[in-house]
């Protein structure tokens, strides 16, 4: 593994009205709903006891560095002299689609600490800040006004793209779409050992380079440039079922993906055998190219360490749509009139050239075309300044809704083995009322809505003392199987857990049983995943931590497999073994999720299920 930093744990206010959204992540209303990515109010973003009026920014977590810069220029700025108040501005990291979930909720913000609510939002798209308008108020979402922005692109490790003709040769949508249709995969350009084609794009329901994803591929479909209708979405569906068939899982977050292909590269491997693609903004792929492939916030003293294969921007010939960035005062009924004075100040000043010279050192684009882009912008960080040539327009508000209910029906199917630890610990209370177990039988329970009845879903418990056709140690409610009309029969199936005897864990061996059973199942049209939740250390196993690593690991070779079996383990509460977790996650082309606070596993359970 590479030594980046791991993001500091947000604190959250569990209320019922938020975990209930949170965890619904199939759910598309006129609103921005969904699970997604955990959302992260960062508490690591306090505030100095300075006499000044306090400004939160919610921000993706790309532009949070950028804001920390922008936030200190800002002290001097004539923007803030003019204020009777002085004001400090700190951003906070929550995701777009989070953002937008919150503020139609009608709910209170879900962070612990009302120091950390919000006066200004800047999600990556007015795509957020329409829909919320849409679905809410328009005075909620105030005047919002673009200050940056930054093109949506598909990023390849640099000798994949040039097997395709990069740079001298455009590169289209449709052409990543034959190359995930034919069956020769990469061989079909003379690339045999790389296997199958294989794409990573994030849920759209929380990501805006998701969702900017699906609306491109329509573009691309209907041959506009721009008018894209919802007529036009409609008759795109084929051509994105096709597209959608090579997605290796829908991830939270970009930052997620780029992890895992980072510490690839940077073992050995090039990355081939997980992915060949991933759409993201180019913001993305420069920090990936910097070596902060996960756009964590950059702590003083720290060293970024570039990956050993660079990605390069591939700017689909079609054209690309841009995230405008803006950022607008909320009309929120917790933001003080001091608040927003000092939050128009801000918002006023990131439009002036002291701003905006500041962006491009942080990978994005100003909108002042006098400001000179900088050395960033270069080949050797794999982009190209004079693309996209085309710019695809945003669409109205009910084509973007049409995308997103037509995404949930052409998205490729899953395949998701739920593996829960119901030893002894899982009895120890997690601070909120409920016990460790609670916590996890409720986290499944409410993302079952997630998943269509075409999908396959099963869920085994492992602890010893307990034995099934499977084997000793684990005890199966639900073999993988089309869900069906079962949801409700597996949400009852659940809560049997509660009184399921409780002893040792027998970690290790759970897995490979569940790896093997699900390797023997796997087919190359569906993601194929176990979600391991542990709350502890394996105790009881014959089979050790190395040996597992071997037998699961052997699918990470060049090229890979047609039907690879991901596993995504929950690390539960402080006691979980978070190194040993990462190795299995690692080994597989999985992702470790942090459920460390353990009040937390419903939005992170969600998160997880985001991927398929």
């Amino acid at each position: 593994m590479s030594a980046r930093r791991t993001a500091s744990r947000p604190l959250f206010r569990r209320t019922s009205a938020v975990v209930a959204t949170a965890a619904i992540a199939a759910l598309v209303l006129s609103a921005c709903t969904g699970g997604g990515e955990q959302p992260e109010p960062d508490a690591g973003q306090g505030f100095p006891d300075d006499g000044c009026t306090h400004i939160t920014v919610a921000t993706s977590s790309e532009k949070v560095n950028m804001l920390d810069e922008l936030a200190a220029a800002f002290k001097e700025s004539p923007e803030h002299d003019g204020l009777e108040t002085c004001a400090t501005v700190r951003p906070t990291n929550v995701s777009s689609g989070n953002a937008a979930r919150y503020l139609t909720s009608g709910d209170d913000w879900p962070s612990d600490d009302r120091a950390l609510w919000p006066t200004l939002w800047s999600p990556a798209s007015t795509v957020w800040t329409e829909r919320v308008a849409a679905a809410a108020s328009p005075t909620l979402v105030g005047e919002p006004a673009s200050f940056t922005r930054t093109p949506v692109v598909f990023g390849m490790p640099e000798p994949m793209a040039k097997a395709l003709g990069w740079p001298d040769k455009p590169i289209s949508i449709t052409d990543l779409e034959g190359l995930c249709q034919n069956p020769e995969g990469w061989g079909s350009v003379g690339k045999d050992i790389w296997g199958a084609f294989k794409i990573s794009k994030t849920n759209p329901n929380t990501s805006t380079t998701g969702l900017s994803t699906i609306l491109m591929q329509s573009y691309e479909a209907s041959g506009k440039a721009e008018g894209l209708t919802a007529a036009d979405v409609d008759a795109a569906a084929d051509f994105s079922r096709v597209f959608e068939e090579c997605v290796i899982h829908y991830g939270d977050t970009t930052g997620n993906v780029l992890s895992t292909l980072y510490d690839e590269t940077q073992n050995g491997a090039n990355g081939s055998a997980y992915v060949s693609a991933v759409a993201l903004e180019e913001t993305s792929l420069l920090n990936y190219n910097k070596g902060n492939p996960d756009s964590h916030t950059v702590q003083p003293g720290e060293t970024l360490t570039p990956p050993k294969t660079k990605l390069v921007a591939v700017y689909p010939a079609g054209g690309s749509m841009w995230s405008d960035n803006p950022i607008t005062v909320l009309g929120a009924d917790w933001v003080s009139a001091e608040q927003r004075t000092a939050g128009e100040a801000f918002a006023a000043f990131l439009q002036t050239t002291p701003a905006q010279e500041i962006l491009p050192e942080y990978g994005f684009r100003p909108l002042d075309e006098a400001v000179p882009l900088g050395d960033l912008f270069t080949a050797n960080f794999g982009v190209d300044p004079a693309q996209p040539t085309v710019t695809l327009p945003k669409p109205e508000v009910d084509v973007i809704s049409t995308a997103i209910d037509q995404w949930t029906q052409v998205r490729k199917p899953s395949s998701v083995l739920e593996l829960i630890d119901i030893s002894g610990s899982m009895d120890e209370p997690i601070g909120d009322g409920r016990s460790r177990l609670d916590g996890a039988i409720e986290g499944a329970q409410t993302t079952l809505d997630h998943f269509r009845s075409t999908d396959e879903v099963g869920v085994w418990a492992f602890t010893t003392g307990v034995s099934s056709d499977q084997g000793e140690g684990l005890q199966v409610l639900r073999d993988v199987s089309a869900l069906g009309a079962d949801g409700e029969k597996l949400d009852s199936s659940l809560d049997d857990l509660r009184y399921a005897q409780r002893n040792g864990t027998p970690l290790y061996d759970a897995i490979l049983t569940a790896y093997e059973a699900m390797g023997e199942r796997a087919e190359p049209g569906r993601i194929n995943a176990i979600v391991v939740l542990s709350d502890g250390e394996d105790t009881d196993s014959t089979t050790s931590l190395d040996s597992l690593i071997a037998k699961i690991g052997t699918q990470s070779g060049e090229g890979g497999t047609d039907a690879p079996v991901r596993i995504f383990p929950i690390a539960y509460g402080e006691g979980a073994d978070t190194s040993a977790l990462q190795r299995i996650a690692d080994a597989t082309g999985g992702q470790m999720f942090d459920a460390s606070d353990a009040e937390r596993i419903d939005l992170v359970f969600a998160s997880v299920i985001n991927n398929f």
